[in-house]
């Protein structure tokens, strides 16, 4: 199996570990027999476990998110599912460890490109493949006078972006291609304007989901 699994009596202490709980966590089942299963997971200590037990009825199951240690101290980010068997005694547990390392690395990425997208002063805008707004940061918000994201996600790009060669462009991003392209906006008054605008594919794999764009004024 993908995941450790840990069995345990209904007491919290340790009765089989597979393989892969060795590979995770570096103990030999030798090492850990009869101890508790904190030794993998801190944070499931015998009372926890107690509560755990009681709260599985039936095929329940419960989830946790919890952080394992190794045996040589290494942090491990974990999510835990367990569920009652009748292996060797009734009300046996088997906690099935899942390392979730890479997906909290990846979500600790996403949440901070997030904030970059939000802070940035460059006006970001994302579209779908028909052109729809789909995500527009405050920057993009303020320069259009839009009153938040809802209402920029009632737009379409070519109701702020329609003047030529736009349009053109948006067609070479769903294809593949960056552009950048300068242009003179009106601004205030008698002012013009220069804004340097670039479009380009909004890839998921090899596939172009829509276009991602940003607007940036110029002096």
């Amino acid at each position: 199996m993908y995941d450790a699994v840990v069995i345990t009596d209904p007491n919290g202490h340790i009765i089989e570990i597979n393989p892969r709980t060795v590979e995770y966590f570096g103990y030999e089942f030798d090492e850990v027999l009869d101890r508790p299963v904190s030794v993998f997971i801190p944070g499931l200590k015998q009372d926890v476990v107690l509560r755990i037990r009681k709260g599985l009825e039936g095929d329940r199951h419960v989830v946790i998110d919890a952080n394992g240690l190794s045996k040589d101290g290494r942090k491990v980010a974990c999510e835990v599912a367990v569920s009652s068997i009748d292996l060797m005694n009734p009300g046996d547990l088997i906690f099935t460890i899942r390392n979730i390392e890479r997906r909290r690395a990846y979500m600790n990425a996403f949440r901070a490109k997030a904030s970059a997208f939000q802070v940035a002063q460059s006006a970001l805008f994302a579209c779908d493949a028909d052109g729809r707004i789909c995500e527009a940061n405050d920057a993009f918000l303020e320069m259009f006078g839009l009153e938040g994201l809802e209402d920029a996600r009632r737009h379409v790009f070519s109701d702020f972006m329609a003047d030529d060669p736009l349009p053109a462009n948006f067609r070479k991003a769903l294809a593949g291609e960056t552009t950048v392209t300068g242009i003179v906006a009106e601004g205030d008054g008698d002012d013009r304007e220069e804004v340097d605008i670039v479009l380009a594919p909004n890839l998921h794999g090899r596939k172009v989901n829509g276009v991602v764009g940003s607007l940036l004024q110029k002096g």
